[in-house]
C-alpha cells in the first residue's frame, strides 16, 4: 500500500496528531496531501473534513485521516457526503473492522481520546487491512441504495 495518496486533515485539537503521523506515513513512503489546519488556533472541522470528503469523491485521494478532540465532529461532517464511510476508531479491534467489514475509506480519531501512540498504531491498521467482500459487500450496496433514495429525497424537497 506504499505509495497510496492520503487526505490528512484536523481542527486545531487534531493538529499535533496530524503532524506526527503525516511524518510518519511520508518517511513510510505514502503520499500525504495535508488539507489543514496548519497550527493550533481554533478552528471548525467541517472544512477540513469537506476537503478530505471531496478529496475522496474525485478520487485525489485514495484514503483519508482526520482528526479532531474527540473524533465525533469529523466523523459527522465526513458522513455527510455520499460515498464516504468515515468511522470513528479508538483501538486495534474498531481500526480493523472499519476497514475488513465497512471498506471504510476515513479514518477518523480523537486526539483527546487516545494516545498518540495508539493512534499511530491504528493507522497502520487500516491502511494495511484489506476488505474482506463477501456478505459485507452486499451490505454495502445496501448503504449505496440507501445514499440515492436520500438524494432524490433530497432533491425534491430542496430543489
Amino acid at each position: 500500500m506504499r505509495g497510496l495518496k492520503i487526505g490528512i486533515g484536523s481542527d486545531h485539537a487534531g493538529f499535533v496528531f496530524k503532524e506526527a503521523i503525516k511524518e510518519k506515513l511520508l518517511i513510510e513512503g505514502y503520499e500525504i496531501a495535508d488539507v489543514g489546519t496548519h497550527d493550533e488556533h481554533p478552528v471548525a472541522t467541517a472544512p477540513y473534513a469537506q476537503a478530505v470528503a471531496e478529496g475522496l469523491l474525485s478520487g485525489d485521494f485514495e484514503k483519508g485521516i482526520l482528526i479532531c478532540g474527540t473524533g465525533g465532529g469529523m466523523s459527522i461532517s465526513a458522513n455527510r457526503y455520499p460515498g464516504i464511510r468515515a468511522v470513528l476508531c479508538f483501538n486495534p479491534f474498531t481500526a480493523r473492522m472499519a476497514r475488513s467489514h465497512n471498506d471504510a475509506n476515513v479514518l477518523v480519531m480523537g486526539s483527546r481520546t487516545i494516545a498518540l501512540s495508539q493512534a499511530l498504531e491504528l493507522v497502520d491498521i487500516f491502511l494495511s487491512t484489506p476488505f474482506a467482500g463477501g456478505k459485507y459487500a452486499e451490505r454495502l450496496k445496501y448503504l449505496e441504495e440507501i445514499e440515492k433514495k436520500v438524494g432524490k429525497i433530497f432533491e425534491k424537497r430542496f430543489a
